[in-house]
């Protein structure tokens, strides 16, 4: 490699990488710790990695969310707030999230996300 091409490489990729941090930080989970904390919040009682369970499963939640900006915004205000939701045709509010720290909450959503 010459000097030229070594020298646009770096500034590609001192331009490239600040561009590509949010997409690499969308991907670090922590399944372990994601896994526990759906249990201890009793997610695990209606919904289920690949399977439909009383609520939709992950797999089914990560596709309706994927490509959306807006994916982590709604589900961390989901799972915080307890929303009414239909529940075999009855109205109920969804249980929230046992956590009010913001990285397992967003490491929970991840983690959704990422089926």
């Amino acid at each position: 490699m010459n000097r030229f091409s070594f020298v646009f490489w770096l500034r590609s990729a001192a331009l490239l990488l600040p561009m590509l941090a949010p997409f690499a930080q969308a991907q670090t989970v922590d399944a372990e710790a994601a896994e526990h904390l759906a249990r201890k919040s009793h997610c695990t009682k209606c919904h289920a990695p690949a399977r439909e369970r009383t609520g939709p499963s992950l797999k089914t939640i990560a596709e309706k969310y994927r490509g959306r900006d807006d994916a982590v915004a709604v589900l961390v205000k989901h799972i915080t707030t307890g929303p009414r939701i239909m529940i075999d045709d009855e109205e109920e509010t969804h249980k929230t999230v046992r956590s009010e720290d913001e990285a397992q909450i967003l490491n929970l959503v991840r983690f959704i996300l990422s089926h």
